[in-house]
């Protein structure tokens, strides 16, 4: 049997990444993967570039984003959106919140650390990302290059993450909010990595994957770098039980997640048929939008 094999989640220069577009596509062909979505976060800056490479190399792709959304900490709630319209009306005022909460987050990181006696300014992380979303991770690579951190990872244990003493969250959309701002932007949300959702017990799990659904929810990532064989069979699980699409990616960064490799998730491949049910859902969502039902002619018997 001849398989091939895809990554749907991954990131590039346009936001967190260490490799342009057109360079994680290149990396993807190089890989031997036949398809990829290109799913920064926050953004669709780089989806152009990457399909524009992807038509060259002759690789399949499907435009995505990554967003986050309210949960209380220490979990994390992000939501891939697939096939969204990166010139959608819905989608532009969805990427401009976003940034807004970044906006509005960054500066305080910045005060934290100087006043931790940290000489970094908010014009060397702005150069870091060169011109992409300020992220994390670009702070983190000038905290290394000045000497006060050992590595990307020592950066987030001793400054950025979550709970260390210069961390400053951001403004989020609620999870309805995203759902329903992906869907406006011709797109389908899916949950990403839900063993980041730190829930309690698997009771609890199926109560927030329910609530998703109920607001929109069309898929769940099951293989993701921080699933292990037992969060792969609960995704799956929670996929079948809810009509769930089911998708996969490596959640690549570049050398900012130097652990993880381009079409890899914790080991696994991703199977060529999760890229062809999402686009193949992508491209029945988007016809439901070109051409809505019509609807029933009022006052007839």
């Amino acid at each position: 049997m001849n398989l091939s094999y895809v990554d749907l989640h991954c990131h590039s220069t346009a936001s967190d990444g260490t490799l342009s577009p057109a360079e994680v596509v290149q990396l993807a062909r190089r890989t031997g993967l036949t398809a990829l979505a290109l799913t920064d976060h926050d953004t669709v800056g780089g989806v152009a570039e990457a399909a524009a490479e992807a038509a060259k190399v002759g690789l399949d792709f499907l435009s995505g984003i990554e967003i986050s959304a309210e949960i209380p900490a220490p979990a994390t709630l992000h939501i891939l959106g697939y096939g969204v319209d990166p010139t959608s009306p819905a989608l532009v005022e969805l990427t401009r919140q976003l940034i807004e909460g970044r906006d509005n987050r960054n500066p305080r990181i910045i005060a934290k650390l100087n006043e931790m006696g940290v000489a970094v300014t908010m014009d060397e992380w702005h150069a870091e990302a060169n011109g992409g979303v300020l992220g994390r991770p670009h702070l983190a690579a000038v905290l290394l290059r000045k000497g006060y951190v050992s590595s990307i990872k020592d950066a987030f244990n001793k400054y950025l993450g979550q709970g260390s003493p210069a961390y400053a969250d951001k403004e989020k959309l609620t999870s309805r909010q995203a759902l329903e701002m992906i869907r406006a932007s011709g797109g389908l949300p899916v949950l990403a990595h839900a063993a980041q959702l730190r829930t309690e017990n698997d009771a609890q799990l199926d109560t927030l994957v329910r609530g998703l659904v109920d607001q929109g929810l069309a898929g769940i990532e099951v293989f993701h770098s921080d699933h292990d064989a037992g969060w792969v069979a609960k995704t799956m699980a929670l996929a079948q039980r809810y009509d769930l699409l089911k998708t996969g990616g490596s959640d690549f960064h570049g050398t900012n997640k130097k652990d993880i490799d381009l079409g890899l998730a914790r080991g696994r491949r991703v199977p060529r048929a999760m890229f062809d049910e999402l686009d193949d859902a992508c491209r029945a969502a988007r016809r439901r939008r070109a051409n809505p039902p019509a609807a029933a002619a009022a006052g007839t018997n």
